[in-house]
């Protein structure tokens, strides 16, 4: 790791949940705020608001993470409500309180990562390249994260989501470097990983919980159990 030069990070999941996939933290909220839907249901809800999100700008770019939570939640509960899994009477108040509880999980994972994207940003030049809403500068405006950051390449913004290889390559030439250059540092094998090594560059996999069984069977030489990890190679 001794020619990197700089560092491009995912966001989301590596950054704000230690490479959990972020249906695991909200399924936790779901218990906690005592949600009576199977994990099968909960996991058809989570699909529905996902495409609803892509399909709809229900985001708006001054939306922080506490809002963009809030509003998935209502689009899930309301889901299962038009499947008689729950009552529409109980959606306001189960939105609230597991949008609190992911908040609060996200900033608890900000602030243990904060230490170590501090020393990498005292010593490169970081740039963050995400599958975002338009609304990420809020975002990282809200956890005080933004300043480390010299660019954003952002899905929403720019045309061009993961895993396609050339958002990387946005973020590569955004830091000025050759991608042999670069580490990027991501929690998804698939969106993060692949496309990354597919332009050269080096990777650090932030390897949680992940979305499917398959997902989780996967090995590479490069993952990391945490963030801090990364630390290690340099």
């Amino acid at each position: 790791m001794g020619n990197i030069k700089g560092i491009i990070f995912d966001y989301g999941g590596t950054i704000d949940s230690r490479g959990v996939h972020w249906s695991e933290i909200i399924w936790e909220g779901y218990q906690e705020a005592q949600i009576d839907v199977t994990k099968e249901q909960f996991r058809e809800c989570y699909v529905y608001a996902e495409r609803e999100l892509a399909r709809t700008p229900h985001i708006l770019p001054h939306h922080n993470f506490y809002d963009i939570l809030l509003i998935k939640m209502r689009i899930e509960l309301g889901y299962l409500a038009e499947q008689n899994l729950i009552n529409a009477s109980i959606i306001e108040e189960k939105a609230l309180a597991v949008a609190k509880y992911c908040y609060e999980s996200a900033r608890d994972c900000v602030e243990s990562a904060r230490p170590t994207i501090e020393t990498l940003y005292e010593k490169y030049p970081l740039v963050l390249v995400s599958n975002f809403y338009g609304n990420v500068e809020s975002v990282l405006a809200d956890f005080n994260l933004r300043h480390y950051f010299k660019e954003i390449v952002e899905s929403a913004v720019v045309g061009i989501r993961k895993p396609d290889p050339r958002i990387f390559m946005l973020g590569v030439d955004a830091l000025g470097l050759n991608p042999e250059e670069v580490l990027v540092i991501g929690d998804s094998y698939k969106k993060d990983i692949v496309p990354a090594e597919t332009i050269g560059c080096k990777v650090a996999w932030i390897k949680g919980k992940g979305w499917t069984a398959d997902e989780d069977a996967v090995t590479h030489p490069c993952i990391i159990s945490k963030l801090e990890e990364v630390l290690s190679v340099f």
